[in-house]
C-alpha cells in the first residue's frame, strides 16, 4: 500500500510497551510516534531502548506494509539520555525523529548525530518559537509539531485557547513560508470526549493545521473526520470547479459570490484532497 504523502494523525505510544506499538500501527492512524521521552520514566529509559531492539525491525516492516509512518520521539538534546537515544537510532536505522523542545541548538545536536534522518520538530518552548524561522528552514526538518501543553507550562498560562492563538498562527505561517506541510496541532487530553476532540480539531483546521497529535487510538477516527472537508464544502468546491471550467476563463459567481483566483484555488484544493482521501480508502 502507498504511504499517505502527508499524515493527518500522529499517535503516541510508549517505547516501554513494545506490544502496544503493533496495535497502534493497526489503529488507523497515518503515523505512530514511539515515545522515549515523556511516556518513559527516567529510570526506565535504558530498559525501554533495550526492549525495543529485538522487535524493531519487525515493527518497521509492519509499518511499511500498513502504509504508516513510524517515528521515534527521542529525549531532549539537553538531557543525559540524548546521546544514548542517538546511538540507538543509528544502530536500528530509525527513519524519522521527533525532536522535543526544538530550537536551533537542539537541531544542531541532532544533525551532528543523525545528519540524514528527517526531523519532525516539536515546538513547545519560548526559546523554540524565538528560533522558529530558522527551525522551519533548517535542513532535514520535515514538519513542525505544536507541543501546546509544554508551551503552556513554559509560558505559565492555564488556557490552551486564546493565549496560544498567536503561536498557532506562527506555526502555520512559517510552515508555509518554508515550504513545509501544514503543521501538526497538539494533543487533545479529553480521552473519550468526542465533542471536545471534534471542537479541538475543528479549531486546528480553522487555523490552518493539517494534522493532530493523538494520545489514544480512539481519537483517530474523530480527528480524520474533523480534518476532512464537510459535505457542504465539497459540494461548493465542485460547483466552483465545474462552473469555472465551463466559463473558460470568464468571471463567474457561485452562490452569489464572485470567484477569483484564490477562491478557485481553494476549491481545487478541496476537490483534490477529497479525491486523494477516496483513493487511499
Amino acid at each position: 500500500m502507498t504511504m499517505p504523502r502527508v499524515p493527518r494523525s500522529y499517535l503516541f505510544v510508549p517505547a516501554s510497551r513494545p506490544e502496544r506499538i503493533g496495535k497502534a500501527l493497526s489503529a488507523g492512524a497515518d503515523a505512530v510516534i514511539v515515545d522515549l521521552e515523556d511516556a518513559v520514566a527516567p529510570d526506565a529509559k535504558a530498559d525501554a531502548r533495550g526492549g525495543l531492539a529485538a522487535p524493531w525491525s519487525g515493527l518497521q516492516t509492519q509499518a511499511r506494509m500498513a502504509g504508516v509512518r513510524l517515528l521515534v520521539r527521542v529525549n531532549g538534546a539537553d538531557t543525559m539520555w540524548f546521546a544514548d537515544d542517538m546511538a540507538w537510532c543509528r544502530a536500528h536505522a530509525v527513519h524519522d525523529i521527533v525532536l522535543p523542545k526544538a530550537d536551533v541548538t537542539a537541531l544542531a545536536a541532532l544533525r551532528a548525530s543523525l545528519p540524514d534522518v528527517p526531523c519532525h520538530a516539536l515546538l513547545e518552548t519560548a526559546a523554540g518559537f524565538a528560533d522558529l524561522r530558522d527551525v522551519a528552514r533548517a535542513p532535514g526538518v520535515a514538519r513542525l509539531l505544536f507541543g501546546s501543553i509544554d508551551l503552556m507550562f513554559d509560558l505559565d498560562v492555564a488556557d490552551d485557547g486564546e493565549p496560544l492563538h498567536a503561536f498557532r498562527s506562527q506555526l502555520v505561517a512559517h510552515s508555509r513560508a518554508a515550504g513545509l506541510p501544514a503543521p501538526v496541532d497538539g494533543v487533545c487530553t479529553a480521552i473519550g470526549d468526542a465533542e471536545a476532540l471534534a471542537a479541538d480539531t475543528a479549531r486546528a483546521r480553522r487555523f490552518g493545521f493539517g494534522a493532530k497529535l493523538l494520545i489514544h487510538p480512539s481519537q483517530v477516527a474523530g480527528v480524520h473526520a474533523a480534518l476532512a472537508p464537510s459535505a457542504d464544502e465539497v459540494a461548493w468546491a465542485r460547483r466552483v470547479v465545474e462552473q469555472a471550467a465551463a466559463a473558460q476563463g470568464a468571471a463567474i459567481a457561485v452562490d452569489g459570490k464572485m470567484v477569483d483566483r484564490p477562491v478557485l484555488e481553494r476549491a481545487l484544493r478541496i476537490v483534490a484532497a477529497t479525491s486523494a482521501a477516496a483513493a487511499v480508502a
